[in-house]
Parts: structure tokens; sequence; C-alpha cells
């Protein structure tokens, strides 16, 4: 396999359990590089992927001391990944929910438009808890209302591709996207930015205890912290409207 000079796989990881080094391994099997952030982890797991690493180049750890949430480890990896000279990143997570077969097709949809965003739209089966997967399509309303329809599909599902310049340049501006916001503001702020979303579908697997399987998922927290950050986006939103709509008019002109 030889190793992409612009787009890589990155994957935040906090105390996923034997998922995680699994997740990074089916990664590997069909992309190369491959960037894993632990967040603090206190599972073993960073030890666990060190070692995997060390027999294999095309494989980084970078480790967090302490935990700072998704976007932040996404955040440090980024930068990292910036300097080292790559345009894009495929972001996954590590609990093995999200396809790892499907990475190819994402990063030929990016490399056909660089400009754009890749977003997975995800293929629940019976495994998917059915609050989560009611409790998304608020979120994905919401993320249409404050985008004037531009075709986000799904604002949570963090199997994407960005490209890290445009990403960076919102996260940098912002205190916030360093949790589980992360997924949704990215994908609003960046659709203000003016980037287009080329939608995949991707199917979703939820593996309960029994079969390794950890979430960090709070119900009341996170949705929580979803309801501020749609609150902040909201006096944003507002600001850019006449900004959208003379965007999404110009858009359908086009046709």
């Amino acid at each position: 396999m030889i190793p992409s000079p612009t787009h890589l796989v990155l994957i935040p990881s906090y105390n996923p359990g034997p998922k995680g080094l699994e997740t990074v391994v089916a990664a590997r099997s069909v992309w190369a590089p491959v960037w894993v952030v632990t967040d603090g982890s206190t599972d073993g797991s960073v030890r666990a992927l060190q070692e995997l690493a060390r027999g294999d180049p095309q494989l980084q750890v970078l480790v967090r001391e302490h935990n700072g949430g998704k976007g932040a480890a996404l955040f440090d990896g980024l930068r990292q990944a910036q300097r080292a000279g790559f345009t894009h990143a495929l972001t996954m997570d590590s609990d093995g929910q999200h396809p790892a077969q499907c990475i190819p097709e994402f990063m030929a949809a990016s490399a056909a438009a660089p400009g754009a965003m890749v977003l997975g739209v995800p293929v629940f089966d019976a495994s998917a808890p059915s609050i989560r997967v009611r409790g998304r399509r608020i979120s994905n309303c919401i993320a249409g209302l404050m985008t004037l329809g531009a075709g986000i599909q799904d604002s949570l599902f963090g199997f994407r591709v960005y490209p890290i310049g445009d990403l960076l340049a919102i996260m940098g501006r912002t205190r916030w996207m360093r949790r589980f916001d992360f997924d949704a503001e990215a994908v609003v702020r960046l659709s203000w930015r003016g980037l287009k979303a080329v939608n995949l579908e991707a199917p979703v697997r939820y593996f309960d205890a029994g079969e390794g399987g950890v979430s960090h998922f709070n119900y009341a927290r996170d949705n929580l912290l979803l309801t501020a950050m749609y609150l902040r986006l909201a006096l944003g939103w507002i600001s850019r409207l006449p900004l959208l709509v003379a965007r999404r008019m110009a858009a359908r002109s086009t046709r």
C-alpha cells in the first residue's frame, strides 16, 4: 500500500477498550498513514497502540496526557498533520462503530472534490439505540435550518473527510468545538465558510459491553452541550443570514 502524501486517517481515542486496537488495525489494513491521538487514556490502550506502531512506520500515536475531549484531540492532531504537509483528514471514532472498509471510498470522493467536506450518512442496523437515532433527527433539522438546506444530511456522524486548512481556520477562532459539540459545529461552520457537502452512506454498528463496546456518551451532559452549542450558533446565524440567503439564491440560479 502506497502512503498518501495528502490524506491521512485521524482517530481520536479515549479509553476505547479492546475495540480501539481493532479499529486501528482495520484502518491500517485499507489506508496509510493512520494517526491516533490518545486523549488522556488510562485503560492501557496507549501502551498497546505504541507497541503496534513500533512495527508499523505508517502508524503514528500522538499522546495527550490529560483528557480534553474529542475536538481537542483532533485539533492537536490536525495541527501536527498540517505541519507534516497533509491537506485532508478522515476522522473516525475508536470504538469500532465506524466502517473502516469505507475509508478508500471516502478518500476517493475527497480527492475528486478537495474543496468539499465528505460527510458520512449513517445507515443504522438493529444495534442502534432508538433514542440516539431519534435524537439526531432534531440536530439534523437544526443544522439544516442554520445552513439553509446546504445539503448536510447528517450533522453528528463523525466518519468524515475534512480539508485540514479550513477546519483549523474555524477551530482556531473559538475556544469551543473541543468536546462532543465538535462534529455538529464543524459542519455548520464549514458550510458557513462556503464548503459544499458530499454525502456518502456508511453502515454503523453499536457494540454492547459483552462485545467489547465502550461508550462515553452521557445523554444529559452531551445533549445539554449540543443545546448550548446551537444557541451559540444561532447568534452567528442571524448575522450571516443575508449572506447565506444570497449564496443559496446564486446556487439555484446556476442549476
